[in-house]
């Protein structure tokens, strides 16, 4: 794989990771969040659900951005191939949704998350970056 095409699936993939909790069986939180920003709290917990059951195919279809996927399929095995083999890299991640910001620009709307994980025993924080595609929220990387 060449470096850029490394450096264009690490973004999405990272997202993945970031906002995984695939070991650790606790869900992200929701409830605190209301109207659009708790759609965007709802999309990272369906990511996170997809994450633990190791759907590659439902993560591809239904929770990444098309933009995110159309990078993913362009390494070789296509998104599916790359989400699976991230995923076998995730050890066990806690994630909280601490902030999120709803945008708009023009027709289109955007969101980001702050979100933190405990990875190797350390808190790191990290900002998703979502899209709304067809009244839905997909993540489309990491900010």
């Amino acid at each position: 794989m060449t470096a850029a095409v490394k450096r264009l699936s690490a973004l999405p993939c990272a997202a993945v990771l970031a906002a995984s909790l695939a070991s650790c069986g606790t869900t992200v939180s929701t409830s605190s969040f209301k109207g659009e920003e708790h759609e965007v709290a709802q999309t990272i917990s369906n990511l996170q659900a997809d994450v633990t059951a190791s759907d590659a195919q439902k993560i591809c279809a239904n929770d990444l951005a098309r933009a995110a996927v159309a990078r993913l399929n362009a390494a070789k095995g296509g998104c599916k191939q790359v989400i699976k083999n991230q995923l076998v890299e995730v050890d066990n991640y806690e994630v909280n949704v601490q902030s999120i910001q709803v945008h708009a620009t023009g027709t289109q709307r955007t969101a980001s998350a702050r979100v933190t994980s405990i990875i190797a025993g350390k808190t790191r924080a990290s900002t998703l970056a979502l899209v709304n595609e067809g009244g839905k929220w997909k993540v489309s990387g990491v900010q």
